[in-house]
């Protein structure tokens, strides 16, 4: 159930992402909410479920608005294992880190992507200006405060939950003749 939920999450926000969120100033830049997703999910999900949600997301966004295709499911595959990877090896309590490492890890990772534009394709490279990267990755962590904050509500809501079986599926004890 906890699966499903998020899958569903995640299309509201790629079908908000790839249409809504593009009436927003130019100046002031779209979030990247499965961006911040995918975030919640290395810190919160196991790696079996985890990768299957990001791997899904990554090819929808593809479709949906991807260029070139691969890039994203390769950019969110990178950073779900890298967070991953990350979040169990290191001390520090998750809620210090968490939220500042999304700026850096869409920084990073945007970078990274660059980097690769540079060397495959020089001739179809993307416009790259710092300024717009700082401001995108600045409004990326200020989003990312409320989604966490929604996405851990989620989390614990249908963890906690209790699903009751149906009558016909539980099993019977005792007397079945009576």
């Amino acid at each position: 159930m906890l699966i499903l939920s998020f899958l569903l999450v995640g299309f509201v926000l790629i079908v908000c992402q790839s249409s809504v969120l593009y009436f927003l100033p130019s100046w002031m830049g779209t979030p990247d909410l499965v961006f911040v997703l995918i975030t919640f999910l290395a810190y919160r999900f196991d790696w079996l479920s985890g990768l299957l949600l990001v791997l899904a997301f990554g090819w929808i966004m593809d479709v949906a608005s991807g260029l070139y295709l691969g890039t994203y499911p390769l950019l969110y595959l990178f950073l779900f294992i890298f967070l991953k990877m990350l979040k169990e090896n290191s001390p520090v309590k998750e809620a210090v880190y968490q939220i500042p490492l999304v700026g850096v890890a869409y920084l990073v990772g945007h970078s990274c992507l660059y980097s690769f534009y540079f060397i495959a394709l020089p001739e179809v490279l993307p416009e790259w200006s710092w300024i717009t990267m700082v401001r995108q990755t600045l409004l990326l962590v200020v989003a990312s405060i409320p989604c966490f904050l929604l996405y851990n509500k989620l989390f614990e809501q249908i963890s906690k939950r209790r699903f009751i079986r149906p009558r016909i599926l539980r099993k019977r004890s005792g007397n079945y003749f009576r």
